[in-house]
């Protein structure tokens, strides 16, 4: 008998660990990805796109602090995001306390030759949680390392939407592989995931390099250039300056999924369930029995 007003859980159902999700990537979860994917792409292209002899290219050197104001833009986003998503309290704290895992791991590399171990959570969290979850997890522990350890910049917009894409993609990877396929699936994806990051970031810089800085030419941007040549000319100044940083990078997170992946996926999704973070509440109604 249930008493006026109380809250009754359905029965518990057991479901494959690999369809948990705790935030639902509905058509609101879609709308704000695309507005905040939008405003990352224009943030990393723009100066590919620009006409060399507009305001936007007289004003190059001021572009990044520019974009840093972009940085309450995402975190409204994100914010809104997990609102949409209806998440409850406990799906936020599951955010939260994950973000401050992942922000909490990446001083332990301190930018030594790559090493940056908060890559594995952002992975395996976007991975059992779903692309939501995993979008909101990087940028949101991308922004509470920055605040850690003191790296806020007019890199950091640059650097959350780029974490955010390593969690979305994760999230995104096919759902049917388990066991050691999922963790093969999740080394590969951890691999070029780490690489094009550093890659990503380097456009928040690379176009206002010049060879005055001791660059030959044919790993500089050059204004006007079509797009094709300055692609070229990325990679190649990519390939030759931040490979270094971004291969350590990917074998660390490699190792990690390797090594505690299916563990803390169990983890994850163990406590996802137990919670029902998705479970409805039904009242009942004493008086009508």
């Amino acid at each position: 008998m249930s008493l006026p007003g109380s809250t009754t859980r359905p029965a518990a159902t057991r479901v494959p660990a690999t369809q948990v999700a705790v935030v639902p990537f509905g058509v609101r979860t879609v709308a704000s990805l695309l507005v905040a994917s939008a405003v990352g792409i224009m943030a990393f292209a723009w100066p590919l796109l620009a006409s060399p002899d507009s305001a936007v290219m007289a004003h190059a050197k001021d572009a990044p602090w520019l974009f840093a104001v972009l940085l309450p833009l995402i975190l409204a986003v994100v914010l809104a995001q997990v609102a949409d998503g209806g998440l409850d309290a406990k799906g936020i704290a599951m955010l939260g306390v994950m973000a401050a895992v992942a922000a909490a791991l990446r001083p332990f590399g301190g930018g030594t030759a790559g090493f940056e171990p908060m890559w594995v959570v952002l992975i395996l969290g976007g991975r059992a949680l779903g692309p939501g979850f995993g979008f909101s997890l990087g940028t949101i522990g991308m922004f509470a390392s920055a605040l850690l350890t003191g790296g806020a910049g007019p890199w950091l917009p640059f650097q959350m939407i780029a974490a955010g894409w390593v969690g979305l993609g994760a999230g995104l990877l096919p759902r049917r592989p388990t066991g050691r396929a999922e963790l093969a699936l999740l080394s590969a994806y951890a691999f070029l995931a780490c690489v094009l990051y550093g890659f990503l970031l380097n456009l928040w810089f690379w176009p206002f390099l010049t060879t005055d800085s001791g660059l030959s030419p044919g790993l500089v941007f050059h204004a006007g250039a079509p797009l094709a040549d300055n692609l070229a000319n990325w990679l190649r100044f990519s390939l030759t300056t931040s490979l270094g940083y971004d291969l350590p990078r990917a074998v660390l997170a490699i190792v990690l999924v390797a090594v505690a992946g299916r563990p803390v996926l169990l983890a994850i999704r163990r406590a996802t369930r137990r919670a029902a973070f998705d479970a409805p509440v039904r009242f009942s109604d004493s008086s009508a029995r």
